[in-house]
C-alpha cells in the first residue's frame, strides 16, 4: 500500500516505470548499450508530458548526437592532457585519448534529465570522465543540438 503522501508508480508504454523521488520522477532511458537513470519533473500524478515526450525520443536520437558529444568531451579532456604533458599536473587519472572518438571508454553516462534550462526544454546527460574525477560534466541537447558542456553540475 502506497503512503498517504506517495506517489503510485508510473508506467510508460516505452520507458517503462518510473518512481517519484525527491520530488522528480526517475526512471531509466536507454542510451547506446547501457540503461542509464532518468530524472524528469511533474506533478505527485505523473510525469510532465513534455519532458515525457522529449525523453522518449533520446534512444533514437542519441547516435546522432554520438559525435558531437565525443567532439565536446576530447577538447574538455585536452588542457588536462597539456597539463600532464608539460609536468604541471599528475597524470594517474589522465588516459591518452587521442582523438574524440577515443573518449568514450573513459566517459560514463551517470544520468539524464529532461529540464527546463533558460525558459526551454533541455536533455542534460551528466557524465563521469576518468581524467576529472571531481566533477560531473553535463552535456546539454536542445532541438536535436549539443548546445553546451557544462564543466561541473550536480546529480539530480
Amino acid at each position: 500500500m502506497f503512503g498517504l503522501f506517495e506517489s503510485p508508480p508510473f508506467d510508460d508504454p516505452q520507458l517503462g516505470e518510473f518512481r517519484r523521488s525527491r520530488g522528480r520522477w526517475r526512471g531509466t532511458v536507454p542510451l547506446g548499450d547501457a540503461a542509464v537513470p532518468l530524472v524528469l519533473g511533474g506533478s505527485r500524478e505523473a510525469p510532465d508530458a513534455e519532458a515525457l515526450t522529449l525523453a522518449r525520443t533520446i534512444p533514437a536520437a542519441f547516435p546522432a548526437w554520438r559525435a558531437d558529444l565525443a567532439q565536446a568531451l576530447f577538447e574538455h579532456y585536452e588542457p588536462y592532457a597539456e597539463s600532464v604533458a608539460a609536468g604541471e599536473a599528475e597524470g594517474s587519472g589522465t588516459p591518452g585519448v587521442g582523438a574524440p572518438a577515443a573518449v568514450w571508454p573513459h566517459a560514463h553516462a551517470e544520468y539524464v534529465q529532461v529540464a527546463p534550462l533558460d525558459g526551454a526544454l533541455t536533455i542534460e546527460i551528466g557524465y563521469r570522465v576518468d581524467w576529472d574525477e571531481e566533477h560531473t560534466l553535463g552535456a546539454r541537447v536542445r532541438e536535436g543540438r549539443l548546445i553546451e558542456l557544462n564543466g561541473s553540475v550536480l546529480r539530480p
